[in-house]
């Protein structure tokens, strides 16, 4: 879970990431405080991953970052520790110390991603959660005092569908309730896991359907839109959602290279995504993450919060891995200052449909005049309202050492 604020982003991830590729599995040893390789293979492929992309792309955008979980104590953990370190992020422990006593060592290690990467740079996942029917860290029964005072005084709280994988059905619950009675926000991304929460065990069904009525920001692709509601078309499918929610103000659809959508009860936004060289995708929709939170806390128009988080995913697509490889802000900062969008001629295919009783926004390379239906905003008007914000943030931000 991830918690954020002006001052705090509180992030729950506990795994790390080993990528494994042409079938080679790097190893590491832990000698005089650095960590060796044992197999040859070079560092890299050994980073940290799951909601830690979160945690970092916002220390990287000035936000104040916790992460909230659970790490063993040994070489994995101790890493995680560091690269949270490095990059300004401390970790909250999820449980109180004495449920971890008397458990078996496999039951309290740091958990494990292993990420399989084809010549295609497609993506494959695993992990032991995988291979289990309980979560992975089910003996957690409550919430430690530290994390529910992080909740409390943080301003957004941030969970996602791969949750359900290492904390119970039960404890989640806890943390929406915290956050809930603290006046905390909730994000909330589904995932691919979402569908099978949903039709998943009685507890499961319980704590994910509180998760898509309380959360004040929903986030999801097209295709998980779709499989949530049954509604392909994502503008519709993002108004079910809003409909459906309880606290939901927002209900973003990740568009991949075409965009994002970000719809509310009364507007739709639009924004084209950034036309980069893709390298790989893992850790994209994670920083998008990040920077909504940054739209948010900072009060920004709706179409600038949408165009950061595209250059924010963008830029860290430009990169190799998740972790300590996402966006950095130079990074952001050169792509919202060259401004080159893809083709924006695709969301009118998409609004056709959806502008009978919407108040439309549609960011363009440029002004466009036409039908008054649709507000164009220019890239150009958008970025000089961004930059003062973000380059603000320099000020503030940890410079990791290897970027």
């Amino acid at each position: 879970m991830t918690l954020l604020s002006r001052e705090t982003l509180v992030l729950r991830a506990s795994k790390a990431l080993i990528r494994r590729v042409d079938g080679r599995v790097t190893r590491y040893t832990y000698v005089g405080g650095r960590y060796q390789v044992l197999d040859g293979i070079v560092e890299r492929y050994w980073e940290a991953g799951g909601n830690c992309n979160v945690a970092i792309a916002a220390s990287r955008l000035g936000l104040h970052s916790i992460s909230i979980g659970h790490v063993g104590d040994e070489i994995y953990g101790r890493f995680l520790i560091d690269v949270l370190s490095d990059e300004g992020i401390s970790i909250v422990g999820m449980n109180e110390q004495s449920e971890a006593l008397n458990l078996p060592s496999s039951d309290n290690e740091t958990l494990l991603c292993w990420v399989l990467v084809d010549p295609l740079q497609r993506h494959g996942f695993c992990s032991r959660a995988d291979f289990s029917a309980d979560p992975a860290f089910s003996w957690m029964s409550r919430l430690s005092t530290e994390v529910k005072m992080a909740i409390k005084k943080s301003k957004i709280l941030f969970c996602n569908g791969y949750d359900f994988d290492e904390l119970s059905p039960s404890l989640l619950e806890s943390a929406i309730e915290c956050a809930v009675e603290s006046g905390t926000s909730i994000f909330f991304d589904p995932g691919p896991r979402g569908k099978s929460l949903i039709a998943g065990k009685p507890e499961e069904q319980k704590a994910i359907g509180k998760l898509l009525m309380m959360s004040e920001v929903l986030l999801l692709t097209s295709e998980e839109a779709a499989s949530l509601t049954g509604i392909n078309n994502p503008i519709l499918a993002g108004q079910e959602l809003l409909k459906n929610g309880v606290c939901t103000k927002w209900v973003i659809v990740k568009m991949g290279p075409k965009g994002s959508i970000l719809i509310t009860n009364s507007t739709i936004t639009c924004a084209p995504a950034f036309k980069v060289n893709i390298i790989d995708t893992v850790g994209c929709g994670d920083s998008f993450v990040a920077a909504v939170a940054f739209g948010l806390i900072h009060e920004l128009p709706l179409s600038c919060t949408l165009t950061l988080a595209n250059a924010v995913g963008a830029a860290t697509a430009t990169g190799c891995g998740a972790g300590r490889n996402v966006a950095s802000l130079g990074k952001v900062l050169e792509l919202l200052k060259e401004s080159n969008l893809n083709d924006d001629k695709f969301w009118d295919e998409v609004l056709n449909d959806n502008t009978d009783s919407q108040d439309i926004t549609v960011l363009s390379k440029f002004v466009v005049n036409g039908n008054s239906q649709v507000n164009h905003v220019s890239l150009q008007k958008v970025v000089s309202e961004v930059l003062p914000k973000l380059e603000f943030a320099t000020k503030k931000v940890v410079v990791p050492s290897n970027r």
